[in-house]
């Protein structure tokens, strides 16, 4: 490893610190280097604070004039947002040198940051670990490319692919330490969805409930057609009532408007769901949700957690989601694999044959 990847490697592991608490920001590190050492380092805390760099800068307690600043993601470089920009304070600093991983494919940006930093005489150098990067900030990427929010499912069954009794008993399938990481990957995502079925019989709470997490929760989030939801549920009484948002065609008399979101179709709500500024969507069931999103081709991760038991009957993770031929599979690429006790996770970006 060459020591600018020893230095971005460094930039990415500050980056992680504000994960739960920066979307619709992507996760940014920053390092800054002095004569072979680091001097100053920074992240994106929180959503509206200040960027990595500023807050590398901010820190920095000696003359930053021909440092090198090691910065996971390009400097910024517009004004329409809460923060200054970071490209021109770059430049008042008199860097000499940025070391970039990865270009902001943001339209306001799109290589304006190192446009600005090689007018100013700065020395620029870009895809320094950029594979880590993207796969970091997988969501930002995906939401920025596709013009939607980024969909990441999840599934849990038995060996022999079912997720309850016939009855509905599920509770509980997988063990509870991969339960515990649910959680983990719930306070990665700006939303958690499930189904208005999942939601009636499960009545759950969708929250991020570990012991280090102080962030805002996500917004939890009911597909539903019909609209047939009981006012009982927890989603709509507990005290994050505030944060359940119903995704319906059809308007629900005992919620206020700020509690659910009218739609047409799947893109009107993809478009309506960038707009509240909810970029990325951990789904958690149920099947016909989960069905839905695969047969549609928008699903970007699946994440499985399979435990070594059989039921033989009841309902089954997913159904039919359109495969005509082999060949047309959705498959995972990247794949990735724990355990969990006795339960084996994997998780894979979604190949589909149209990609």
């Amino acid at each position: 490893m060459t020591l600018d990847e020893v230095f971005m490697k460094r930039a990415f592991d500050l980056s992680l610190a504000g994960a739960g608490s920066v979307s619709p920001n992507p996760l940014v590190g920053a390092v800054i280097v002095k004569d072979g050492k680091i001097i100053s380092e920074g992240y994106h805390a929180v959503y509206g604070g200040d960027h990595a760099e500023l807050d590398a800068i901010k820190k920095a307690t000696v003359s930053l004039e021909g440092a090198t600043l090691y910065c996971t993601l390009e400097p910024c470089c517009h004004t329409n947002k809460q923060t200054p920009p970071c490209a021109q304070r770059i430049v008042k600093e008199k860097f000499r040198r940025v070391v970039i991983a990865n270009l902001d494919p943001n339209p306001h940006v799109n290589g304006g940051g190192v446009e600005i930093l090689k007018n100013a005489g700065i020395e620029v150098e870009s895809g320094i670990l950029a594979s880590l990067g993207e796969e970091i900030n997988e969501a930002f990427f995906i939401t920025q490319n596709k013009k939607r929010p980024y969909i990441h499912l999840k599934l849990a069954a038995t060996l022999d692919g079912k997720i309850s009794m016939p009855t509905g008993e599920s509770q509980w399938i997988t063990s509870p330490t991969s339960r515990q990481y649910v959680h983990e990957l719930r306070r990665t995502h700006s939303a958690v969805l499930v189904g208005a079925e999942t939601a009636r019989l499960d009545d759950p709470t969708l929250t991020v409930r570990l012991p280090d997490f102080n962030g805002k929760q996500p917004w939890r989030l009911v597909l539903t057609e019909s609209g047939n939801l009981p006012p009982t549920l927890k989603l709509f009484n507990d005290e994050y009532k505030d944060r359940t948002v119903v995704l319906t065609k059809t308007k629900i008399s005992f919620l206020s408007d700020d509690q659910q979101i009218i739609f047409t179709n799947l893109a009107d709500l993809m478009s309506k769901l960038l707009a509240k500024k909810i970029t990325s969507l951990f789904v958690e069931g149920g099947p016909m949700v989960a069905t839905l999103l695969l047969k549609e081709k928008l699903v970007d991760r699946l994440s499985y957690f399979i435990n070594p038991s059989l039921l033989g009957v009841g309902p089954s993770a997913i159904s039919d989601i359109g495969v005509k031929t082999l060949a047309t599979r959705p498959r995972l690429t990247e794949v990735k694999t724990k355990q969990f006790e006795s339960d084996i996770y994997f998780t894979g970006k979604i190949l589909c044959s149209q990609d």
